[in-house]
């Protein structure tokens, strides 16, 4: 279905500089319109500056780290380290060294982001704005001014908060948020992490990966709550291994600090000792002090500002992309939103937002991918489809890699055998999901899977092995 625009502009003005509103620059300057983008913080928003960039700068470091302490199947050891596998192969690492570097790689990204909209003719404005109706925003800069812009539309990109709990309040030295825990000099000696999805999830594995001991407060029965069930076992599974100590069914009622350390109060009464917390429970729309309740624009209960599939708001001109929409908090579907959006305000042909073929991973040791229709989906009766899982232990290239946790997973629809979904749980994942992320967007047929080569011997043999196995007799 194709969506068009009910008039088309030629002035844009976009509070907030993420992925969904420098993307929507970028797209509406190349189609002639005049454009300015407010941003307090620097370009490329929290996803370039504190979370995205830096999260998994830091977990490609705990990686490498990972890879070592894993490698005496390979015959692989530090000279003189530990042979036996089960030490972190006497590797140590430099965490302020580590951290300096992921902050100067994510300045420097977004400093690449500020060149390339400027190169295409956006004005940047470093300061916060405010809608004082759908055609003009009140700007506040760095140094003090205030003033106002007029606009043909408004495009809201600002993104959101880490959550807090008031009884857990984050300090910066001992007790973090997400956005905090960047400017740690020493590896902590006993991080506890509270909450166990994607973003606790991804800091636990880390951490552990750079030798922390690590305690993981989950209120669910299972770590990665919503995930595939098959990817989420593996993952507890591998911590549990890895010695981190993994706390279902249960939730952090306080953290307070001690003389050196904190002390994490479960709802369960039990107390934990550890020397750092990390609080990764979620996040808050950064949508408060914006004029929304002014102008009009309608709010979910979350504080999420209510859009349809091409990003319009309850206010004709004003449009909303990223996380402050509560859609998917992924920084490729903001932009997504963004691309949308512009091309609809701008009078071109487009189609609406299919969250159903969205892919994502999450970026723990072993990485979690997915795309399309989930199992959860199939088995309550949603979708019609057949099931095939193959585990990487048994892929030549991943015994040679001496990679035993993994698997692929496809989904194809009851009868036909287009490919709806998949899973892929394994090194790399994030790049692996491509094939059947194309095959799901495009509506591919399990043998085309099937029928295309692969390399011998290579991980994405168990892709295509996978749809072999789901052929279709006819």
């Amino acid at each position: 279905m194709t969506a068009h625009s009910e008039f088309s502009i030629q002035k844009l003005v976009i509070i907030g500089g993420g992925p969904g509103g420098y993307e929507a620059a970028l797209v509406a300057a190349s189609l002639g319109a005049d454009v300015t983008i407010v941003e307090q913080q620097g370009l490329g928003g929290s996803a370039v500056l504190t979370d995205v960039v830096p999260s998994k700068t830091l977990i490609a470091s705990a990686d490498a780290m990972t890879r070592f302490a894993e490698a005496a199947d390979l015959g692989v050891h530090v000279r003189g380290g530990s042979k036996d596998g089960n030490e972190i192969n006497d590797l140590t690492v430099d965490l302020e060294k580590v951290n300096t570097r992921l902050l100067r790689l994510a300045a420097s990204q977004s400093r690449d982001i500020k060149r390339g909209l400027e190169r295409v003719g956006v004005r940047v404005i470093a300061g916060t704005g405010r809608l004082l109706s759908p055609t003009s925003v009140q700007v506040s800069t760095e140094d003090g001014l205030e003033y106002t812009l007029d606009a043909q539309a408004v495009l809201l990109a600002v993104g959101s908060l880490p959550r807090e709990l008031p009884s857990a309040k984050p300090d910066g030295e001992r007790i973090f948020n997400w956005k905090q825990v960047y400017h740690l000099t020493e590896v902590p000696e006993h991080m506890i992490v509270v909450g166990s999805g994607v973003t606790g999830a991804e800091f636990a594995s880390a951490y552990r990966g750079l030798g922390s001991e690590v305690t993981l407060v989950s209120s669910r029965d299972q770590v990665l709550p919503g995930e595939d069930q098959d990817a989420a076992a593996v993952l507890e599974n591998v911590f549990e291994r890895r010695g981190m100590n993994v706390l279902n069914r249960t939730r952090a009622d306080s953290v307070e600090r001690t003389e050196n350390g904190v002390v994490a109060t479960l709802s369960d009464g039990r107390k934990i000792a550890g020397s750092h917390c990390l609080l990764a429970v979620g996040a808050i729309p950064a949508t408060d002090d914006l004029g929304l309740e002014e102008v009009g624009v309608a709010r979910a209960e979350s504080g999420h500002i209510k859009v349809d599939g091409v990003s319009r708001t309850t206010v004709p001109g004003v449009y909303a992309v990223g996380d402050c929409t509560g859609v998917l908090p992924l920084a490729s579907v903001a932009a997504m939103q963004g691309r949308i959006a512009v091309a609809h305000l701008m009078g071109d042909a487009v189609k609406p937002l299919r969250t159903h073929l969205v892919a994502s991973n999450i970026f723990t040791s072993p990485e979690i991918a997915s795309v399309g229709v989930s199992e959860k989906s199939i088995e309550d009766g949603t979708y019609q489809a057949d099931t095939i899982m193959l585990k990487l232990s048994t892929n030549p290239r991943a015994k040679m890699m001496a990679v035993e946790d993994g698997f692929v997973k496809i989904f194809s629809r009851k009868g036909s055998g287009t490919v709806i979904g998949g899973v892929v749980v394994g090194p790399r994942a994030s790049e692996l999901i491509f094939p059947i992320s194309l095959a799901v967007t495009h509506k591919l047929h399990v043998d085309d899977l099937a029928d295309t080569f692969t390399i011998y011997p290579s991980l994405t043999g168990s892709i295509s092995e996978a749809a072999r196995r789901l052929h279709v007799h006819v």
